[in-house]
């Protein structure tokens, strides 16, 4: 396998589509490893996250120059302060990262990778420092055993939870006695279930009309985004975290989804007042959830319970096959039924 670097976006602009045609053969797809969501990444090196870095982002191709493989890097100093290639995405705002290869080639493309990475010159890295591979990903095993071969040290860490929810779906051939909104609820605790039902039902009667959205016109998408980005901010966290370089990646990721056909930015509004708000992606049959915020006074209305209600329902209802909260551990995941996986680190030193 022949390997070759790119570090400008120029170079891999004219990749850009053998990138997206590989991905959807990919052992992971995920909507990170898209090339629009990671150039946009690097413009702004995840918001701000990285103060410098460089591209290293190593293809791979066979005699006849198909593309075998993409390990989207770059280069800077790790949290530690080592010299390291990390993942494109790394780490704060990219759920799942990965390597970019087909199942059946992944320990043949990692084991030519690293040997090539051994022989790289005139970048003195130290350590592959790679976040946010799912716990099932096959790089993860691969990464292992290569790393024995070649006498490098391999240390893999749990890193968070990313609870999702399968959802149910209609069976081919079989007729469905129950609706499937309803075969979701049957699923879940029965003390969860009544309240569900129950602050459905409180904000269904509340004396200001409640209604909710998914945003579709692109004229008024900006727009929707400052509203989102204002939900956010009231919690104090999140509020530390948009800065003004973190707000113009949200921008741009929105932009981005919106202009494929992947954005789900969805509003809960009570009267003419904002109550929640979801930034989330529809993508490949799966909801993934990437941020919400919530307009504390109209907290006793559980505005964030009754939008994430609505597009549950609207997932099952679209034959959406998985509802993905990504990462972190918030309570109210479990009580709509969320099962456990994780994330991990893989840190490879020569």
């Amino acid at each position: 396998m022949k390997f070759t670097i790119h570090n400008t976006i120029s170079d891999l602009d004219t990749l850009a589509g053998e990138w997206n045609d590989l991905l959807e053969q990919s052992a992971i797809h995920v909507p990170f490893l898209r090339y629009e969501y990671l150039r946009n990444w690097w413009q702004t090196l995840g918001g701000g996250e990285w103060k410098q870095g460089k591209l290293f982002v190593v293809s791979g191709r066979d005699a006849e120059n198909t593309l075998r493989g993409i390990a989207p890097l770059f280069f800077t100093e790790n949290h530690s302060g080592e010299p390291a290639l990390m993942l494109l995405g790394s780490i704060e705002i990219s759920d799942y990262l990965d390597l970019i290869v087909r199942p059946a080639e992944v320990s043949a493309f990692v084991d030519g990778l690293l040997a090539y990475l051994d022989t790289v010159q005139g970048i003195a890295w130290g350590v592959l420092d790679w976040y946010n591979l799912l716990e099932d990903s096959p790089t993860l095993t691969a990464l292992k055993s290569a790393a024995q071969k070649m006498g490098w040290e391999f240390t893999r860490e749990q890193l968070q939870p990313a609870p999702y929810i399968p959802l149910p779906e209609d069976r081919p051939g079989v007729k469905q006695e129950q609706d499937l909104w309803e075969v979701y609820l049957a699923g879940i605790d029965k003390k969860q279930r009544h309240e569900i039902r129950r602050k459905i039902r409180r904000a269904e009667t509340n004396d200001l009309p409640v209604r909710w959205y998914i945003v579709e016109d692109e004229a008024d998408l900006d727009k929707e985004v400052d509203a989102f980005l204002e939900l956010m901010v009231q919690d104090p966290a999140k509020a530390s975290f948009l800065t003004e370089t973190m707000r113009r990646q949200m921008h741009a990721t929105a932009q981005t989804m919106f202009q494929a056909g992947w954005l789900q930015l969805a509003f809960l509004e009570v009267g003419k007042q904002k109550a929640a708000g979801y930034f989330n992606f529809d993508y490949k049959n799966h909801i993934w959830v990437y941020n919400s915020g919530l307009n504390f006074e109209q907290a006793h209305l559980s505005p964030g319970w009754v939008l994430l209600a609505y597009l549950l329902q609207w997932a099952i209802q679209q034959e959406r096959t998985c509802f993905d909260f990504m990462r972190g551990n918030e309570i109210y995941k479990y009580r709509f039924g969320a099962v456990n996986r994780y994330v991990t680190r893989a840190i490879l030193r020569r």
